[in-house]
């Protein structure tokens, strides 16, 4: 499978651009950026063509992998989508339910194969341990916490950008967190309630069709030492976490391309499709207006 590259930072340098030039299955075709100058670096570092037009890209392969923010990302599957590219994207699928309707609409119209990367759901043990929940069911809650760092005190992260400045945790590791909830815990039903924390902290609870609650604590402003993601189900089985510290970023872009290349061959959706990050960001999306109707 022919395969492109749109986008051109921290994401894309460190972890796209290396993965799709290692994978044995694809041909790692050419890089766009809204940056041409770091285009050209970094398809020169990979040893792939650099394009200044996206859409001369999107005509030279079959697939799109994007590292971009969500109100970009979104534009641009629905023209890959209609270039006949199969998409590899990025969580969140867009920054507003319109846009992620518009994704899952293209890819539809286009009977393309799409795979959201929510990248805990593709660890080898994590999708292990969710399999294994789901299977088991009887769970009567669930608690999620996903702490990070991003904007500490000397601001030199690489991944403080503009759209996580603006749409803060919720939108930022939200959608980790949810992505491994919704498989055990039933679709969300309603955000029960959101309230704001210290910087861009916020707690939701949420209410599940199959008859459990779950409480996420959300933040990129955690103090350091607090930093971590953690997950916990109760229910008739017992007490079980989710298993710590296993795979890395690399490791599971690598599987979810080698699951695109699945669903582009036997035209079957994938759980983490356009149409399951289009729910995840309807639940985002009620959640943030439960907290712009109350007071921090």
């Amino acid at each position: 499978m022919r395969i492109g590259l749109l986008g051109t930072g921290p994401w894309a340098q460190m972890v796209h651009a290396p993965v799709l030039a290692a994978h044995d299955d694809l041909d790692f075709a050419g890089i766009w950026g809204r940056r041409p100058e770091a285009a050209k670096e970094l398809a020169d570092r990979h040893g792939t063509r650099a394009y200044d037009d996206v859409d001369a890209l999107l005509a030279d392969v079959d697939a799109v992998a994007v590292a971009l923010p969500p109100d970009v990302q979104a534009e641009l599957a629905v023209r890959a989508a209609g270039a006949g590219c199969h998409l590899l994207l990025d969580k969140p699928v867009a920054a507003t339910v319109a846009g992620a309707q518009a994704v899952v609409r293209a890819a539809t119209k286009a009977q393309v194969a799409s795979v959201v990367f929510f990248t805990s759901r593709f660890g080898s043990e994590p999708s292990a341990w969710i399999a294994e929940q789901a299977a088991a069911g009887g769970w009567f809650t669930g608690h999620a916490q996903w702490l990070g760092d991003v904007f500490h005190s000397d601001g030199d992260s690489p991944f403080a950008t503009p759209w996580r400045g603006e749409k803060g945790a919720l939108w930022d590791v939200g959608p980790h967190a949810l992505s491994m909830l919704l498989p055990v815990l039933g679709d969300v039903r309603r955000v029960t309630a959101a309230a704001h924390g210290p910087g861009d902290t916020v707690h939701l609870v949420l209410d599940h069709a199959a008859g459990a609650s779950s409480t996420l604590t959300l933040s990129l402003t955690a103090p350091p030492a607090a930093t971590g993601a953690s997950l916990e189900l109760r229910g008739t089985a017992g007490v079980t976490q989710l298993p710590q510290g296993t795979g890395d970023a690399h490791t599971a872009l690598t599987r979810a391309a080698d699951e695109l290349l699945a669903a582009a061959r036997d035209g079957r959706p994938h759980p983490c499709d356009a149409a399951f990050g289009l729910r995840v960001t309807e639940i985002l999306a009620e959640a943030e207006a439960l907290l712009e109707a109350g007071t921090r």
